[in-house]
């Protein structure tokens, strides 16, 4: 049991780590600084550290619908876009694994009456 939370804690650490680099490099690409990029990431790496039940599902539909909602105009200009088609494939990859990862899943254990 122990083994799996420790397992659990470093995919979130990795997911944590990836979505602030990720806001980031998006900053950087656009060429200009955009505070509320950079607090939305870290909003959502906090929450990858809330271990309150089900909060897992809503991080993962917020960055699935995140991915889905820019996926159209990241295919309509592919030969430009396609560092942010990879991450939007990376974004979903981290979406199932908080789905469906049995490691990541053991993290979030707390009732919110707890």
């Amino acid at each position: 049991m122990f083994d799996q939370k420790e397992r659990g804690k470093k995919i979130c650490i990795a997911m944590a780590v990836y979505i602030i680099l990720k806001a980031l490099l998006n900053m950087a690409l656009a060429k200009y600084f955009a505070l509320i990029t950079l607090l939305v990431a870290l909003a959502e790496a906090a929450v990858l550290f809330v271990k309150f039940k089900y909060v897992n599902y809503l991080l993962a539909a917020v960055i699935v619908l995140v991915a889905v909602a820019y996926l159209p105009q990241n295919i309509a200009n592919i030969s430009s876009n396609w560092i942010y088609l990879l991450e939007g494939v990376i974004d979903i990859g981290c979406a199932a694994l908080l789905c469906f990862n049995r490691d990541v899943k053991s993290r979030f254990y707390r009732l919110l009456n707890y």
